[in-house]
């Protein structure tokens, strides 16, 4: 993204519990991200214990994926509210209740 022109949309950071949080970072690009079809780059992250363990991402080069219990899982990205909707369900269907 160092080339590349961005304007931060979302930048959070949400305490979960005292050993959980969710982190969300999404970008508006002037390009789509080497294999991704859309004009976003997001990075979302839930850890626990100092461990991550979800994560949504479209790395440069992957495209657009899930990070889930140490697997990489292809996502379809549609729109950034459909995009945080997932992530918090994927959140709330992972935490033990």
């Amino acid at each position: 993204m160092s080339n590349m022109k961005a304007k931060l949309l979302l930048k959070e950071r949400h305490q979960i519990h005292d050993h959980a949080f969710a982190e969300l970072r999404v970008w508006q690009v002037s390009q789509p991200i080497l294999g991704s079809r859309h004009n976003y780059k997001y990075a979302l992250i839930y850890v626990v214990s100092g461990v991550c363990v979800i994560g949504y991402d479209n790395e440069s080069g992957k495209g657009d994926h899930i990070h889930l219990n140490n697997r990489e899982i292809p996502y379809r990205f549609t729109t950034p509210r459909q995009l945080l909707a997932d992530f918090w369900q994927d959140i709330d269907q992972w935490r033990p209740e």
